[in-house]
């Protein structure tokens, strides 16, 4: 997170725009010392955030703005250079300390062209390791074809996309916002698995078969459920998608990759994940400072895992996706 950031979304829930978006209800959904806490970290790009790497054992970061700072919220000609501002700090900070960050670029997709260039930009210039989006654009979908320029660029400068969740939309948000569920509880994988299977149904990975998406927490549940997608693809395909080369699980095998963030603590969903994926495709993540970082490391420790395994989760995975 940075300042000015902050500052946009503090505009945006002030604004009528926000109403009905969930985000005032899920900040007041929070605790508020727990929340402050946190968000004060977020802000840390130096000294404090080394700090707790080198206590959890994490020799290595990859950086990516919070789902707070939302750039979707806001509009074209406000988010654009705001993701411009966010890429050139992020990349200071990777230049300063290039042992221990790395960092993912944000785009504004809004203007997909302008995202397009921002996303060669950043590859090319700033040498940040992928991109990262938080989910829907004020209601739609990467799947949409306005936002080709995004998916041929990141195709073509070879970095991963990493699709992070978000809240719901506004017209889907409102059976969440009861009993803390519109956030990280239940919300966020509702919307990021929605939003992959658009993606992976629509035909992206037969247009751009280069590109990887990652997905946090375990790929937001869709590994789990690979045969009954492939099962109901084939019932409604000649209607809905008749034009997809393969199966959904296909493309999940060969052009997702997810991360544990969040899900260290549920050891056989890991254990699960590796098998169903295979190990290069699932790597460690602590989704700080969200979840504090000591805890995750020792729960991926305590984790049964071959050496292979392990060394692939650690570090090798990551290595491989963002060319770290």
């Amino acid at each position: 997170m940075l300042p000015e950031l902050l500052q946009a979304g503090q505009r945006y829930l002030a604004s009528p725009a926000a109403a009905g978006s969930g985000w005032r209800e899920a900040g007041a959904a929070l605790q508020d010392a727990d929340r402050d806490r946190r968000g004060a970290l977020t802000l840390d790009l130096a000294a404090g955030r080394i700090a707790a790497m080198d206590a959890a054992g994490i020799d290595l970061a990859v950086l990516s703005i919070s789902t707070v700072a939302n750039l979707q919220m806001l509009d074209a000609a406000e988010a654009t250079p705001l993701a411009r501002h966010a890429n050139d700090v992020l990349a200071q900070a990777v230049a300063d300390h290039p042992a221990r960050f790395a960092g993912l670029a944000a785009v504004a997709p809004q203007d997909p062209d302008a995202a397009a260039a921002e996303i060669e930009r950043a590859s090319t210039q700033l040498h940040l390791a992928g991109v990262v989006i938080n989910s829907h654009t004020q209601g739609e979908y990467l799947d949409a074809p306005r936002f080709t320029p995004i998916w041929e660029a990141v195709e073509e400068c070879g970095v991963p996309l990493y699709l992070h969740p978000s809240l719901l939309p506004a017209g889907a948000v409102a059976p969440y916002l009861d009993y803390g569920l519109m956030a990280a509880m239940w919300g966020y994988a509702a919307d990021a698995s929605l939003h992959a299977l658009r993606i992976i149904l629509s035909g992206t990975f037969d247009r751009h078969p280069g590109v990887q998406l990652v997905l946090g927490h375990l790929g937001e549940h869709i590994p789990f459920s690979l045969p009954r997608l492939d099962a109901h693809h084939l019932q409604t395909r000649a209607k809905t998608h008749p034009g997809l080369k393969g199966a959904p699980s296909e493309y999940v095998r060969e052009n997702v990759v997810v991360s544990t963030s969040g899900m260290n603590n549920a050891p056989a969903s890991v254990r699960f994940c590796i098998e169903t994926l295979g190990a290069d495709r699932v790597m460690f993540a602590a989704d700080y400072p969200f979840e504090d970082p000591e805890p995750e490391v020792a729960a991926f420790e305590a984790t049964e895992l071959s050496a292979g395994e392990r060394s692939a989760l650690a570090r090798a995975t990551a290595e491989r996706v963002f060319s770290l």
